[in-house]
């Protein structure tokens, strides 16, 4: 996992960032939002992210033509940026957040298990915008907490940590020591919700398929849900076409079964909304290193 460092050239870059989400904080909701997203875009070529996302299409889409690819190249940074900076913009979020629908098949079991105090992992995936779904709860009255891990930059994980802070607490810090961990399953077995991305590549983790390809997936959502017998429901932010709005999509929760089967079952719900999708998802992580040969 990434260990926050400091140093001139993470403070060099970190002075880009707040250059742009200061220049674009000062700016109207609705005109701060498309501009970050346009800035990020341009920032994603020096980056790298613009070779690593054609990469990652080129593996599990070989069959799109140049423009299709050139177009999602430019529209998946864009998507990072507008994310980043709704998550920045804190309250405002939020309170557009309270009138975000609820659709999908899980909504019910959802409801049933804040009525009944019976804990819940909230599975999601770097899509649209993950924090979406935790700030929509959040105004809905739902007790959620978040598992996050630190960005490498460590001044801006800084501003991040109080970022994600500001949509809504508690949030748990993936850690080598455990001890966010720790302090989540604490939560967790009090009743309350905890929202996991879990999408990344997890050197520890199993390899299953995703989008066609072995991905190293964590086993640890579905070890808790069995463990604490937490309901394990994936819900998705999907940005809608104003690029402001959003839907809240509660799949069906998944059933306890063995772990490997129901982390399985977490991929493939992701994979059916990123194949309708494939602007929202973030191409940008280095997700199939197995294939890759990383």
């Amino acid at each position: 996992m990434a260990v926050p460092t400091r140093g001139v050239s993470n403070y060099l870059q970190s002075l880009v960032y707040r250059a742009v989400i200061g220049t674009a904080m000062s700016l109207p909701y609705s005109r701060r939002v498309p501009f970050t997203g346009w800035a990020v875009g341009q920032m994603a070529g020096p980056a790298g992210w613009r070779r690593r996302i054609r990469d990652n299409l080129t593996l599990v889409y070989p069959e799109l033509s140049e423009r299709e690819i050139r177009g999602l190249v430019q529209k998946v940074p864009e998507n990072v940026g507008r994310t980043l900076i709704e998550i920045w913009s804190g309250q405002e979020f939020r309170e557009r957040a309270r009138d975000f629908p609820f659709t999908g098949g899980g909504v019910a079991e959802l409801e049933k298990a804040k009525v009944e105090n019976r804990p819940a992992i909230v599975i999601t995936g770097h899509f649209g915008n993950y924090d979406a779904v935790r700030a929509a709860l959040i105004e809905r009255g739902y007790r959620i907490g978040g598992l996050y891990i630190p960005m490498a930059n460590g001044y801006f994980n800084d501003r991040y940590v109080k970022a994600i802070s500001g949509i809504g607490t508690p949030v748990f810090e993936r850690s080598r020591s455990g001890k966010g961990q720790k302090e989540m399953v604490r939560f967790l077995k009090s009743g309350g919700f905890v929202g996991l991305i879990a999408d990344h590549f997890m050197g520890h983790g199993v390899p299953i398929e995703f989008l066609g390809h072995p991905a190293k997936t964590a086993l640890n959502p579905a070890k808790m849900a069995l463990k604490y017998d937490a309901l394990l429901v994936p819900v998705y932010g999907l940005r809608l076409d104003d690029g402001l709005s959003f839907e809240i999509i509660v799949d069906n929760p998944i059933p306890h079964g063995e772990p490997v089967e129901m982390t399985r079952a977490a991929n493939a719900s992701l994979e059916t909304l990123v194949r309708k999708h494939p602007e929202q998802w973030f191409w940008i992580h280095r997700r199939w290193k197995l294939s890759h040969g990383g």
